[in-house]
């Protein structure tokens, strides 16, 4: 098998770091590294979907809501998005507003839900709507729109 120098370089710069290591590791070392025993583990999918419905309501998040519940990032895409709502992927009011199952990564911090628009005519569009589980207060994080 022929390694590519930089290849080769990255290899014994791996091999030599791990040479420098302890062969038993130092009690000193275990407690840096030790995670807390009470690490909150946020939000529960629950909480997160009882939130959703709330805040999307049946024709969008009232101001309140829009001012209190959406993180910073959001409230300046909203700024400078001024042809579309980022919350509702949509530039008018939709008729209904139904929030689908929601999954958490607890790896990740992250707790998502399909939303689902319904408008006139039938139609109906989707969206991804994102909570971090250790939000205070819980509050929407990102939007991603379907399309």
């Amino acid at each position: 098998m022929m390694l590519k120098p930089y290849r080769l370089g990255a290899l014994l710069l791996a091999l030599s770091a791990l040479s420098a290591l302890p062969a038993v590791p130092s009690a000193s070392a275990v407690a840096a590294h030790a995670v807390p025993a009470a690490a909150p583990e946020g939000h529960t999918a629950d909480q997160i979907g009882r939130f959703l419905v709330r805040f999307y309501g049946e024709h969008g998040p009232s101001d309140h809501d829009r001012r209190h519940h959406v993180s910073q990032v959001l409230q300046e895409r909203q700024q400078t998005t001024t042809e579309s709502d980022v919350l509702l992927c949509a530039q008018n009011e939709p008729r209904d507003i139904a929030v689908g199952p929601v999954t958490v990564a607890q790896a990740a911090g992250v707790g998502w839900a399909t939303v689902t628009t319904h408008w006139a005519s039938d139609k109906t569009d989707t969206f991804t709507a994102y909570v971090r589980l250790d939000s205070r207060p819980i509050r929407i994080d990102d939007v991603i729109c379907a399309g």
